[in-house]
């Protein structure tokens, strides 16, 4: 029976914020929250901070399911680490996903839990195994050459036709009773004697010659006739008219950020500039009572920007509307016009350029 290959990939951020921060980020590609474990020292938690039933055993028990018993190699970095304050974030993936996964841990910026000066650790390390109990945990090769694939997609627009409405005309005879009174004329022909008693006039004999009177009787009758005539006509027909509809929809594309370790080990270590940050922070929003754990992306935001190649010797104005529909995609649940003035500062931190939020508020 073929065993199915697993990995786990495990980095260390400065406090729960940020690693939670890194967790979301990770929903948002595609990775279940069963997958994702934040441990701070005194207890496991999924990024939903529900106890997790596969880390039973306490801190102990985490490193030894992840690190497995005999490995010793990686170990003692990472309770140390724990044991410092700092919060340990682990995915369970496959071994196809473990690439995608350490990406998007490496944006988030994780602790070098290494020994200092040692160029090689980025804070990650990825431990594979297989599904069959027992089996030796080994460290993922660092030195392997990987492609990134840049996607972005195409907006096609086109067109169909399809049935909207329409009417069905029927045409047939029917009969309609009707009536109409007439006013008929009818002849009788009447006869009559009378007795009369007179002298006889010369007249009378030229009328008692032969004679033959013939009277007629007429009657009128109803003659019924009928004409049709076209009174109403129905035409159907169609007409076609143009209109304009506009369609949006999203269309997405890969981005791909290049980062020069080598300049950034000019401007100081990571720790020196989380320093400085905090110092910042307690000068300027000192008294608004909201922690460094909400505005340290931001900080770290505006510092990464400046050392981007498509933001290098721009001003700041200049991109700041690129700049929050960027964060905004990153950070959803942030406001820029909150944490503005902390983008600006860890930006002006490359630049060199004195900010003027550091002064006003």
């Amino acid at each position: 029976m073929p065993t199915r290959t697993h990995s786990t990939v495990v980095a260390v951020f400065r406090d729960v914020s940020e690693a939670q921060v890194a967790a979301q980020d990770l929903e948002a590609t595609g990775f279940s929250q069963d997958e994702i474990f934040i441990n701070s020292g005194d207890r496991t938690e999924t990024a939903t901070d529900v106890e997790s039933r596969h880390h039973e055993g306490g801190i102990a028990g985490w490193f030894k399911r992840v690190f497995g018993s005999d490995d010793e190699s990686d170990r003692p970095y990472y309770e140390n680490a724990v044991s410092s304050g700092h919060a340990v974030l682990s995915v369970d993936t496959t071994q196809d996903n473990i690439d995608t996964a350490a990406d998007i841990l490496s944006r988030h910026s994780p602790v070098d839990v290494h020994q200092e000066g040692d160029a090689s650790s980025s804070g990650l390390t990825s431990k594979a195994g297989t599904n069959a109990t027992g089996a030796a945990a080994t460290r993922a090769s660092t030195d392997q050459s990987r492609a990134i694939p840049v996607v972005e997609e195409d907006l096609r627009i086109g067109k169909r036709t399809v049935l909207k409405g329409g009417v069905r005309v029927y045409s047939r005879m029917v009969e309609q009773p009707v009536e109409e009174t007439v006013n008929l004329q009818e002849e009788r022909v009447r006869v009559e004697r009378q007795p009369v008693n007179r002298p006889v006039r010369e007249s009378d004999f030229q009328t008692g010659r032969d004679e033959v009177i013939e009277v007629q009787e007429y009657a009128e009758e109803p003659v019924v006739s009928k004409e049709a005539r076209v009174v109403e006509e129905v035409r159907v027909s169609k007409e076609a008219s143009q209109r304009k509809e506009t369609v949006k929809d999203k269309v997405r594309r890969t981005e791909v950020e290049v980062e020069d370790l080598g300049q950034e080990s000019t401007k100081g270590t990571r720790s020196n500039i989380d320093d400085d940050f905090r110092s910042h922070f307690t000068n300027y929003y000192g008294t608004a009572g909201d922690t460094y754990e909400n505005y340290a992306p931001a900080y770290r935001y505006g510092y990464d920007m400046a050392s981007d190649p498509r933001y290098q010797g721009r001003d700041f104005n200049e991109v700041e509307s690129n700049l929050r529909t960027d964060y905004a995609r990153r950070y959803p649940t942030s406001t820029w016009e909150k944490i503005k003035d902390s983008v600006r500062y860890g930006w002006d931190k490359v630049t060199g350029r004195s900010s003027s939020a550091s002064t006003s508020r």
